[in-house]
């Protein structure tokens, strides 16, 4: 508003510059929020009549209403057996007018950078959600004893990876089951920083002995709930195959972080934003 009268000598009111900018947002994002759906079918068509290889996957509800989407570029796929086999998935939450969550699978390339093999979005992080997702991960990257899906405790993750990826292992992020740790004993978040972390990265076993009853020590309780949990499922020692030295969810935190002003538009926009960001990488 301060704009226009200063360039323009015009006042208007907060109601009308409103519109204004919205009408502008419709322009530059390829129509209303409504509109970009309608469009959705269409451009994945197109994606893959014109990314040969990539897989696409729109589900409706039974009101022909937007369910949930997946995409996999070509590229992704046919590099996935260049990766380390340890797949990184995450959430985030989409900003547009109607939300919905976006889900994430990444991993690390030979030269130790993110390299981002599928994306989806559903209406929110609930346990049907999660498993349609990592279903059609599942699907498009298949799945063997040396695998390793890394996420945080969120419920709805663990549940979809038990049916999703029965003979994968599941590793859990060091820092996010820090940040547990302490919430639970949050008097003692300085003795845990100091020897949960060590003890977590450990090679050998006498050192991670050493740091984990000294932990166990300091903080009393600890010793069960690590247990209960799993000594394999936080630490690279007691890990059951590799995970090289992917210890947290990092890489995915770091993709979404890349997306986070992108998530604001309509779904269409998003993902032709998500499909060019791709592009650019490989």
């Amino acid at each position: 508003m301060d704009d226009m009268k200063q360039k323009y000598r015009v006042e208007v009111s907060y109601s009308v510059a409103w519109r204004g900018r919205e009408c502008a947002y419709e322009n530059l994002r390829l129509g209303t929020p409504e509109q970009s759906y309608n469009l959705l079918p269409g451009y994945l068509h197109m994606v893959q009549q014109t990314n040969l290889g990539s897989i696409v996957n729109l589900e409706v509800n039974d009101g022909n209403k937007f369910q949930y989407l997946f995409i996999a570029f070509a590229a992704s796929i046919q590099g996935f057996m260049y990766c380390r086999p340890v797949i990184s998935i995450d959430a985030t939450h989409l900003k547009g007018k109607y939300r919905g969550v976006l889900f994430t699978a990444v991993c690390h390339d030979a030269n130790q950078q993110i390299f981002p093999l599928a994306f989806g979005v559903g209406d929110s992080e609930n346990d049907a959600a999660w498993t349609w997702f990592l279903k059609r991960v599942k699907d498009v990257f298949g799945e063997n004893p040396a695998l390793v899906i890394m996420s945080n405790r969120h419920r709805s993750i663990c549940s979809a990876i038990e049916q999703a990826f029965p003979k994968a292992f599941h590793g859990i992020c060091m820092y996010h089951f820090l940040n547990n740790l302490k919430t639970k004993f949050k008097s003692k978040s300085k003795e845990l920083e100091q020897h949960y972390i060590p003890a977590a990265k450990s090679y050998n076993l006498q050192e991670f002995h050493v740091l984990f009853y000294t932990l166990c020590s300091a903080v009393p309780g600890a010793k069960e709930y690590l247990e209960s949990v799993g000594l394999d499922r936080w630490t690279r020692l007691h890990a059951p195959c590799r995970r090289y030295n992917i210890m947290t969810t990092n890489i995915s935190e770091s993709f979404n972080a890349v997306l986070v002003k992108v998530r604001e538009l309509p779904i269409t926009a998003f993902v032709n934003e998500v499909r060019l960001l791709c592009q650019r990488w490989f």
